[in-house]
């Protein structure tokens, strides 16, 4: 082990002490010790800080400040120990409360995404991804959930699955549709042929049977993405794309949007309705239903 994998253990398991759970640096610090290593870096430096946070290039800045952060609390401590160790300034990379906005797919492109992924050359990888993409437009569940599940969070008897401690430390079962749990069950058929003996306990896992990362994952979506002719995006946006898709059908079933919103909040984990509210304003489809409920029930048209 080095150093740094060593110094990150040692700040993980200070913090934890201090009643930190600190799950989101456990899964990000290791990842930036890997690229020090890679540029045979024996120290933390700004440039390279501030190279591995800006990760994916065409990331949010809030994500890009929430990287850089976590690596500012590990620099401080590695620099009272060695002052050659660089701290990475604060507000360095401005934090922008301002949504992304959302590339929304349609069926055709979702459909043409996973026949791409089908198509890549290891079966393992392509069992990988077409599965982990599949249950993101099924069930609308964050990247990092997918990613952070554990072989022994599915529940087979019950069909569904248990997001645990995710943002807002929330956790949640996610009900899945019979077709989605056909799905898993033959991911995991090819996963436990071609990798018997896993490195980590993840339901996802990588050639190597390590848990995915996430920048692998995302540069493989936008690879496919590619390959397959449709619109350029992030995984991200199939969670946006299956909340409005399930907006849209439910208002052309006629159903009460306003009295089953708050089933949508909970399924997709959202702190309170407000947040999923937002999916209103992030489809043009949807605020053509709304202005026309609005005109309908007589108010403004202007």
């Amino acid at each position: 082990m080095s150093r740094l994998r060593d110094a990150v253990d040692r700040y993980l398991e200070t913090r934890r002490a201090l009643g930190f759970k600190f799950q989101r640096p456990a899964w990000l610090l290791p990842d930036f010790v890997r690229h020090l290593e890679a540029h045979r870096a024996p120290f933390i430096t700004l440039h390279l800080a501030l190279d591995w946070a800006q990760q994916p290039p065409d990331g949010h800045p809030a994500w890009w400040a929430e990287r850089l952060s976590i690596v500012r609390g590990f620099a401080r401590q590695l620099q009272a120990e060695d002052p050659r160790h660089q701290v990475p300034p604060v507000g360095l990379i401005p934090r922008r409360v301002r949504r992304a906005v959302p590339v929304l797919f349609d069926a055709r492109e979702i459909s043409a995404l996973l026949r791409a992924a089908r198509r890549l050359e290891s079966p393992l990888r392509a069992a990988t991804h077409e599965t982990l993409f599949g249950l993101l437009v099924a069930t609308g569940m964050r990247i990092g959930e997918a990613i952070r599940l554990d072989r022994d969070d599915i529940d087979w008897k019950q069909r569904l699955l248990v997001v645990r401690r995710s943002k807002f430390d929330k956790s949640r079962e996610v009900v899945l549709h019979p077709s989605v749990l056909a799905a898993l069950r033959r991911y995991t058929r090819v996963r436990d042929d071609r990798c018997p003996r896993p490195r980590s306990p993840a339901f996802f896992i990588s050639l190597s049977g390590t848990r995915l990362i996430y920048n692998n994952v995302h540069r493989t979506f936008r690879a496919l993405g590619r390959a397959a002719g449709i619109r350029s995006g992030r995984p991200h946006d199939l969670r946006h794309s299956f909340a409005v898709a399930t907006l849209l059908r439910w208002y052309r079933k006629g159903v009460d949007v306003d009295a089953w919103m708050p089933r949508l909040s909970t399924y997709l984990g959202h702190a309170a309705p407000e947040s999923t509210y937002w999916y209103l304003t992030a489809a043009p489809q949807l605020m053509v239903i709304a202005r026309r409920r609005l005109e309908r029930a007589g108010g403004p048209t202007s």
